[in-house]
């Protein structure tokens, strides 16, 4: 049974083996280029030729295999760096949009006659009704309870309560806030309440008064609150059908209250070395 089934294969190895044993046996006795000599040669031709094939496809496939290894260690460098260049290119863009919001407060200092100190927003409260912000600065920095807080382009509200190195905002929107205000067309002078996610609302302005939407309203400083002439935001809407003496004034802030990261803090008139000067002679 097993001679019928692997005859063929046997017969081979033996074509084989006499082929070889043929060509050792020429060449040992020098015959020449006899006939069974090139029978053997011819036999031996196909299987040298498919042996170096072999040997030839299993050399490319190592090669290929470690050229392969190389090209992932080369990718899974190259996927660090990629991933390292664009973290530090998010940092160079997050510090690039701070700088220009920094320079952007800078420049509202530079514009009010006021000493500004700048902070940080290091929380919110956005409550139903309480609508407030804390920041880094406090106490040691010189922060009081009232002071105003500005941020672009105008005021958002006034400090409530002050730790040593915190505070805490109260925003123009919340509903127990309230400030004296004026139309700036007109001037005429109302009381600016907040309204939550309506914004604020102007009360007291008789419905004679000429209120426009659009309208811009600042503070009026008749409070010892807000200076005067700080922006506020525009009047969004009026509406003179209710049955009291006043108009109904919608008003939109100036600020973005949503996305606010850093404020300004008014602590004072700035100093004038002229004045001092003149003063002290």
């Amino acid at each position: 049974m097993f001679f019928k089934n692997y005859r063929a294969v046997l017969f081979v190895g033996a074509v084989i083996l006499a082929a070889l044993f043929l060509f050792s046996y020429g060449l040992k006795y020098d015959a020449g280029q006899s006939l069974v000599q090139r029978l053997a040669l011819g036999a031996a031709a196909p299987v040298q030729k498919l042996f170096t094939l072999c040997v030839e496809s299993v050399g490319n496939a190592w090669t290929r295999y470690i050229r392969l290894v190389g090209l992932e260690e080369e990718n899974r460098k190259l996927k660090t760096e990629i991933g390292e260049l664009e973290a530090r290119m998010t940092l160079y863009r997050q510090g690039h949009l701070e700088a220009q919001r920094l320079q952007a407060l800078l420049s509202l200092a530079e514009r009010e006659p006021y000493r500004f100190i700048a902070a940080r927003v290091i929380g919110r409260e956005q409550a139903a009704l309480a609508k407030t912000l804390w920041i880094d600065k406090g106490e040691a920095q010189g922060l009081k309870p009232g002071m105003p807080v500005m941020a672009l382009p105008g005021l958002i509200g006034r400090l409530t309560n002050v730790s040593l190195h915190s505070a805490r905002v109260q925003l123009l929107i919340d509903e127990g806030s309230s400030a004296d205000v004026l139309v700036e067309r007109t001037r005429q002078q109302g009381m600016l309440r907040g309204a939550g996610s309506r914004g604020c609302v102007i009360r007291y302005i008789s419905k004679i008064q000429d209120v426009r939407e659009g309208d811009v309203i600042l503070t009026s400083g008749l409070s010892n609150i807000f200076p005067k002439g700080l922006l506020v935001g525009k009047v969004v809407h009026t509406d003179r059908a209710d049955a009291g003496m006043f108009l109904n004034i919608r008003v939109a802030p100036f600020a973005d209250f949503t996305s606010l990261e850093e404020v300004l803090v008014l602590a004072g008139e700035k100093k004038d070395p002229f004045r001092e000067r003149k003063a002290a002679k």
